[in-house]
């Protein structure tokens, strides 16, 4: 009885014939999908009435349905296989209860559409917001023919006993197609997705996708599908397939011809139901289960234009940019290395014409005279003979662990090391095979953390590029999108390539160090007095450490910006923290190489940096318990380094501290004021301690996100206070810098000043979310392959690569001053 009434109902219903190409079988299959809404309302003995009307576009239909019927529209239109037009569809009904929407099904050739009216989105924590606007786009079936004669169906119905009103639209989408470097604008909200079309000309191969809108919320997703029905472009499955990534006023994808067989892709743009995922405020608090929220107004202006991204040949172009800066210091470094082996020729003729030339006896200012004050340097001057007694004191003086049994010896350091004016023969009196093992351990060291820290690394950031290759979520990762050029698996190759300066620049200095080295070797095999008892000794371990780091540094941060993102910031700060630290120790150790730090101490206390690093970014967001912590820690470090470092470890931290403190207080401030024994020292370590603890209390005030980048400007601060205060006391010891130093300092302080410049501009930053990230995104602005923080990777490995070459050549202008004649301060 149902099937009957199905037939009759659409020839009533229709005056005129069936098309040619819906048969029996078609018209059975029809009836059957009645039949079945026939048998879920048959439960009382009634059937369901189907009226089907031929429809038109562009025209208003205000139609009413209830349980008792079902409304199918009938509409046909000409496809052209090679003319894309888009199809629209647009619902707008009355409020309605959840308990009996409508339901809207478009049928088309290979392709079914269905949604609800009111259409209800979920949010988080499942909240619910209906929309009784709803616009739908239709997918285009494929054609194979040069002009075809395509129909759909819209089938309108509802379970609502009650006559229910609304209004059905369907329009053609006049800028469906989008055109090559051509700006088109548009609106999109939750329910009323949009998508177009895009083909890729001939000769492009790689596009970018722009899309952009003056209005920071409400929150959107914009995706890159490939051609294929049915399109996703709800909130709730727009994450489906394809590319995509959200944003508030920014979006850009590179798309690459490869990724689409098809030649072409849909440029999908949906409204998100809230702006949590964009950093908005989580607009309704506390919920109430079952309970529907008013959206409000979330309609949003955005326009999008696809532009053809860089060629082969802008890479090739990048490429040879960036090795030819960097090679040129090679060039640079060939030429005065065959300048200065022509100057040691002559110099060595010259030694081996006079080989008794001894040092230059270098009488620093206040040389000769009693100290009139605790506040003018003395002089302890010494005889070729003195030198000759303190050469043969390192060969069986003090051991290199610091630690004696003898009582005697034990005496003699306390006695040399608390002088009131300490010269660099004070503090080079240890066997120099024996320091020479102990620095190396610096580089062997570096070398094996680097090996076992890089090897995880790799694989995990081949794992974060896998993922987002599979899954195509860019949230993942915080590049400049627009300017991040793919290579091969490689999102952002451009990011890569620039980090390359670091790894280069890290070889040569090491290099240069080496040939320092064995210059140095071979004078101390020909007995060459300026080498055994001149100059600032002579120790390469260090060096061979800041090089290996530099190279470390740009390999870890090649692999942090194969997908830069919250979790693996650190990859791209732990050498930096390792750079600064073994800078600070180079420093310290050019007048104090008896006593400096061993590489196990050194590398455990990088280590315990490194380990707040990944605490603070962690846990340290807002949490004032950890700031608390850490600046209570960071004080007492300091606290304790300025000890070390004011009485050269000649102190002892036991249960006796507090008494010999107390003792100290109370004869030097209360019973009688006397001024500090060593003033230098104490202006240093003055100047360290109000630094620091302005930093701890910044730190425990502003609470700053980026707390990786807080630690790195704490040690970058106390890094340039002791390298100013080594260049002041210098000048002041009446030391001068030579030519090539100087021209060093200055070349480093002006890259510096400009990699800085360009570091700031923050082109992402991953303490926002990855919408918010991307409004910092920029074009690039070198070769059209170079954005602003590859620049800061050239300028940043040019400076440290200057900053080097500084601690190495500063105090050549000592290498014939005896050693008892150079101050350590």
């Amino acid at each position: 009885m149902v099937l009957r009434n199905c037939w009759k109902s659409r020839h009533k219903e229709r005056g005129d014939p069936l098309p040619h190409w819906i048969g029996p079988g078609f018209g059975l299959l029809l009836c059957l999908s009645i039949l079945q809404c026939g048998y879920s309302t048959g439960a009382e003995g009634t059937s369901k009435t189907v009226i089907q009307k031929e429809a038109e576009f562009d025209i208003t239909y205000n139609d009413t349905v209830t349980n008792d019927n079902q409304t199918i529209y009938a509409f046909n239109h000409t496809v052209s296989r090679n003319k894309t037009e888009g199809v629209r569809v647009s619902v707008d009904v009355l409020p309605v209860g959840l308990e009996s929407p409508f339901l809207f099904v478009v049928r088309q050739k290979q392709a079914v559409l269905s949604f609800q009216v009111p259409l209800i989105l979920r949010g988080l924590y499942q909240r619910k917001y209906p929309y009784s606007h709803v616009g739908r786009t239709l997918c285009q079936p494929p054609t194979r023919a040069i002009s075809e004669m395509q129909y759909f169906f819209v089938d309108v119905s509802t379970l609502s006993s009650l006559g229910t009103h609304y209004q059905l639209r369907v329009s053609r989408v006049d800028s469906f197609t989008l055109h090559t470097d051509k700006k088109f604008s548009f609106t999109a909200s939750p329910s009323q997705p949009q998508y177009f079309k895009y083909n890729f000309p001939d000769g492009v191969d790689t596009v970018i996708v722009k899309v952009n809108s003056e209005m920071t919320f409400p929150c959107s997703v914009m995706s890159i599908q490939d051609i294929q029905c049915p399109v996703y472009d709800l909130d709730n499955n727009v994450a489906f397939i394809g590319m995509y990534q959200t944003m508030t006023k920014k979006g850009a994808i590179t798309v690459q011809r490869k990724d689409f067989p098809s030649n072409s892709f849909y440029v999908v743009v949906v409204v998100k139901t809230e702006d949590e995922a964009c950093g908005g405020p989580l607009r309704f608090y506390p919920l109430r289960p079952d309970e529907l929220f008013d959206a409000g107004n979330r309609s949003k202006v955005l326009d999008v234009v696809v532009s053809p991204a860089i060629n082969s040949e802008v890479y090739v172009m990048g490429m040879l940019f960036c090795l030819g800066i960097f090679l040129s210091f090679y060039l640079l470094t060939f030429l005065m290395a065959c300048l200065d082996n022509r100057r040691y020729a002559h110099s060595l003729s010259v030694s081996l014409l006079y080989p008794s030339h001894p040092c230059v006896s270098f009488s620093p200012p206040h040389a000769g005279k009693t100290p009139a004050s605790p506040y003018e340097y003395g002089s302890f001057e010494r005889t070729l003979d003195s030198v000759g007694r303190s050469r043969a004191e390192s060969l069986s003086s003090v051991e290199e662990d610091d630690y004696d049994t003898l009582a005697d010896i034990d005496s003699d350091k306390n006695i040399v090391r608390t002088k009131k004016f300490l010269y660099v023969s004070d503090l080079s009196r240890k066997d120099k095979r024996v320091l020479s093992k102990k620095y190396q351990i610096y580089f062997w060291n570096i070398a094996t953390i680097a090996v076992f820290y890089a090897l995880p690394v790799v694989q995990l950031v081949i794992t974060y590029q896998t993922v987002v290759n599979v899954t195509g979520n860019q949230d993942i990762c915080y590049y400049n999108f627009l300017c991040a050029h793919p290579l091969g698996a490689l999102s952002a190759f451009n990011n890569i390539l620039s980090n390359v300066g670091y790894v280069l620049l890290g070889l040569l200095f090491l290099l240069i160090v080496l040939k320092r080295d064995i210059v140095h070797n071979r004078a101390m095999f020909r007995n060459d007095l300026n080498a055994l008892e001149c100059g600032i000794p002579k120790h390469f371990g260090l060096f061979y450490a800041m090089g290996t780091a530099l190279m470390m540094e740009g390999l870890l941060s090649a692999c942090y910006h194969v997908c830069p993102n919250y979790t693996n910031f650190q990859f791209d700060t732990s050498f930096m923290y390792m750079i600064a630290g073994l800078c600070m120790l180079k420093l310290y150790q050019k007048r104090h190489p008896d006593i400096n730090a061993s590489a196990y101490t050194a590398y455990a206390c990088l280590a315990g940096v490194i380990f707040f690093s990944v605490l603070g970014v962690v846990f340290g967001k807002g949490n004032m318990v950890f700031w608390i912590v850490f600046s209570v820690i960071h004080i007492l470090a300091t606290l304790l380094l300025s000890i070390q470092l004011y009485y050269m470890g000649r102190w002892r931290l036991d249960s006796g501290i507090m008494r010999r403190i107390v003792n100290v207080i109370y004869t030097d401030c209360i019973r009688q004021c006397t001024g500090p024994m060593y003033v230098d020292r104490m202006v240093l370590l003055v100047m360290g301690n109000i630094g620091n603890w302005s930093l701890a209390a910044y730190g425990l005030i502003a609470r700053p996100n980026d707390f990786a980048s807080y630690l790195l400007a704490i040690a970058i601060c106390n890094l340039l206070l002791y390298f100013a205060f080594y260049i002041i006391m210098k000048l002041r010891s009446g030391e001068r810098i030579q030519c090539l130093a100087l021209v060093c300092i200055l070349f480093t302080a002006v890259v510096w000043g400009f990699a800085l410049f360009f570091f700031f501009q923050g082109l992402s930053t991953w303490q926002k979310t990855p919408a918010e990230s991307r409004e910092h995104n920029r074009e690039c602005i070198v070769l059209s392959f170079f954005d602003d923080h590859d620049i800061w990777h050239f300028l940043s490995s040019i400076a440290m690569f200057g900053s080097f070459l500084v601690l190495l050549t500063m105090d050549d202008d000592l290498d014939t001053v005896q050693r008892d004649k150079i101050y350590a301060f």
